[in-house]
């Protein structure tokens, strides 16, 4: 029942686009999400790709919220940036890239059911007042945290009995893992200080999101399913040796990005995407192969080339939060603590169901069809203002 948590490689950003400007963003979304790392035009872009040309990083989401991406930094500013300069002025300002820049945490977790996850690893951040951003994938959970709290974070790790790995950029976290709360070394504090308990961290958290006319919904017939694409060590041709280089091999051909992936999930993903999907998430990490939260009306789509539980019944429950800072804390934590604790979930298993995605401006808890429809009740309430 350990937790490795490791920092990847580069700094990222957050990037928020209006659904109503996604046809003008799609070209630079396909240009990132199909990168050419063996173009030297590409040079700037491909500082975010390893040599075998997969991302360290990528999440790209169309949520009825918005679309929001989180790429490395300098695809933000090589591949994004000149789309929003040409766009006018008026128009250009609806669209925004995170001024500060964010690190990634990569959680791989055994014995430890998804509700767990999401509490254990992002209350005691929220504590020590750092705003996190927080991706449920198939393989992995993954936590943004803003770059300048990297100091912070690292000593609310160790102060929950993290340990370094050898390497020193992974923590090896044992089960028991206390509450306790770490001091932040952030240059810049926040404006008041962090609650001292996960039930005044909750109670602060409700209180802003209904502050801010937050208000839990349902998209009526949203049916999701949480997949992979194949692992690519079953897509090699044998009758070729690999190679990761960059460079043209012996019969003179460059290798390309496309002799390391499913071409057939790819094509599937330009097709779903050149429509406009009311929701689809993929995350493109490094070490895992590609994972995708679906509507289930395009698993047709893709044919063969998904695995997972095609036949599951996720909905989300979206909260806009379009009107809330970055830079807020306890969003996730305190929304997912709660539904744990009035839904009895941990007593019901039902916790081992629940997942969390955070995008730029929105937040969406994910749970079987059943359990989102308790869930929405439960919330319902909680954010009235009546």
């Amino acid at each position: 029942m350990n937790a490795q948590i490791s920092f990847l490689d580069g700094t990222f950003r957050l990037i928020h686009i209006p659904l109503n400007l996604y046809p003008s963003f799609l070209q630079p979304i396909l240009q990132v999400l199909l990168p050419q790392g063996g173009d030297d035009t590409l040079a700037n872009e491909a500082e975010g790709i390893s040599i075998d040309n997969k991302h360290g990083f990528l999440n790209i989401s169309i949520t009825p919220v918005e679309c929001s991406v989180v790429c490395h930094s300098s695809w933000a500013r090589n591949v994004f940036e000149p789309v929003i300069k040409r766009l006018p002025s008026n128009i250009a300002k609806t669209v925004t890239i995170s001024k500060d820049s964010y690190l990634i945490l990569s959680v791989i977790s055994a014995g430890m059911d998804a509700g767990s996850r999401v509490m254990d690893l992002t209350s005691p951040l929220a504590l020590a007042g750092v705003p996190i951003f927080f991706i449920t994938t198939y393989y992995s959970d993954f936590i943004l945290v803003p770059s300048k709290d990297r100091q912070t974070v690292v000593q609310v790790l160790l102060a929950r009995n993290f340990e370094f790995d050898k390497d020193e950029s992974a923590y090896v976290s044992p089960s028991a893992m206390s509450h306790v709360r770490g001091k932040s070394q952030s240059s810049e504090p926040p404006s008041t200080p962090p609650p001292t308990n996960v039930a005044e961290l909750q109670v602060r958290t409700f209180e802003l999101l209904k502050k801010r006319n937050v208000v839990p919904y349902i998209k009526p017939y949203l049916s999701l399913v949480q997949c992979s694409g194949r692992d690519p060590s079953q897509l090699v041709d044998y009758g070729r040796r690999p190679t990761l280089s960059r460079h043209p091999s012996e019969n003179g051909h460059r290798r390309s990005w496309l002799d390391n992936v499913d071409t057939k999930l790819y094509t599937s993903l330009i097709s779903v995407l050149a429509k406009q999907p009311r929701f689809l998430s993929i995350t493109l990490a490094q070490e895992d192969p590609p994972s995708l939260l679906l509507d289930k009306e395009y698993l047709g789509v893709f044919g063969d080339s998904l695995v997972g539980d095609t036949e599951g019944d996720l909905v989300p429950i979206f909260l806009d939060l379009v009107n809330l800072p970055l830079e807020a804390t306890g969003i996730v934590s305190g929304v997912a603590g709660r539904l744990i604790t009035e839904m009895g979930m941990e007593e019901t298993g039902v916790s081992s169901e629940l997942s969390y995605l955070s995008t730029a401006r929105a937040g969406a808890v994910i749970l079987s069809s059943q359990q989102s429809m308790r869930a929405l009740e439960v919330l319902k309430p909680l954010l009235s203002k009546d």
